[in-house]
């Protein structure tokens, strides 16, 4: 009984791995588009220090437009893992 829980736990804890592993993939490539969109806010800050509004309402504008990418791609990507399980289903 002890052997065949260790080997569950043993699964389950790969199987936590693997799961951590692809959300930390998903966090690195969502913190990169994070850092393009700060950088390049940066710059438009940078422009537009005098006309501060206009610079915030850019990066606003900016961090709305990847947030919405973003979302589309996630949407994207559940779309495609729908269609390969019922292509398998068939």
């Amino acid at each position: 009984v002890k052997k065949a829980a260790k080997k569950t736990a043993k699964k389950a804890k790969v199987a936590k791995k693997a799961a951590k592993k692809a959300a930390k993939k998903a966090t690195k490539k969502a913190a990169a588009k994070k850092k393009a969109v700060k950088k390049a806010a940066k710059k438009t800050a940078k422009k537009a220090a005098a006309k501060k509004k206009t610079a915030k309402k850019k990066v606003t504008k900016a961090s709305k437009k990847v947030a919405k990418k973003a979302k589309a791609a996630k949407k994207t990507v559940k779309k495609a893992a729908k269609k390969k399980t019922a292509k398998k289903k068939r």
